[in-house]
């Protein structure tokens, strides 16, 4: 039984409908759905160099960034489970598809809650005044994920959107969590040969 609401479906055909009328955008949109995690982890490296001048708090949060995506992603995976939302794809099986069909469930989407994660995390890292941009980089980035991964019709828009949502939470509340614990640590080691490493200060 399919219980993804009318709206999800119907919002789900529209962009399906513009995919077929937009053939110069399969090839990006395609590459960025499949492949964008790459982006996503330059974007974490990117704020761990940032961090370097921005203080021990954020250097803190940059390091727990990657472990907090990874926490993220970990407990999606009973949520997905747990809902077992079929593919948009096995309700609509004319509907265009641009990747591999999978076969695992699709609530919440794995790559909305990775890409959630990361601009939770980066956001958390970076936002100070002159570096905001890396931030706003990050969530501009997740969404386009979110719109991709719709375009080439591999998720409900509801799929991605629980995805970014939980990814964010629960990305937000390890840095958050972990990374007052840790400061005082990563101030000890700013002091040894890991200097470098940890802060671009003289």
């Amino acid at each position: 039984m399919n219980t993804t609401p009318s709206f999800d479906r119907s919002l789900y055909l529209r962009l399906n409908a513009f995919a077929q009328h937009t053939g110069w955008l399969h090839e990006p949109a395609r590459l960025f759905a499949q492949y964008g995690v790459v982006v996503f982890a330059l974007l974490l490296l990117a704020s761990w160099w940032r961090a370097r001048r921005l203080g021990t708090g954020s250097m803190a949060r940059a390091l727990w960034s990657p472990v907090a995506v990874l926490v993220a992603v970990g407990i999606n995976q009973p949520l997905v489970h747990h809902f077992a939302e079929a593919r948009p794809y096995t309700v609509f099986p004319h509907a265009l598809v641009l990747i591999s069909r999978s076969t695992d469930p699709a609530f919440p989407s794995d790559h909305g809650t990775m890409a959630g994660a990361v601009a939770a995390a980066v956001l958390l890292s970076t936002w100070r005044a002159g570096s905001r941009w890396l931030g706003v980089a990050a969530v501009s980035l997740a969404a386009l994920m979110a719109f991709t991964r719709v375009y080439v019709g591999a998720h409900y828009p509801l799929d991605m959107v629980a995805g970014l949502a939980v990814g964010a939470v629960i990305a937000a509340a390890v840095v958050l969590i972990a990374s007052r614990s840790t400061t005082a640590v990563v101030r000890r080691l700013e002091r040894t040969r890991l200097r470098p490493l940890l802060t671009a200060a003289v």
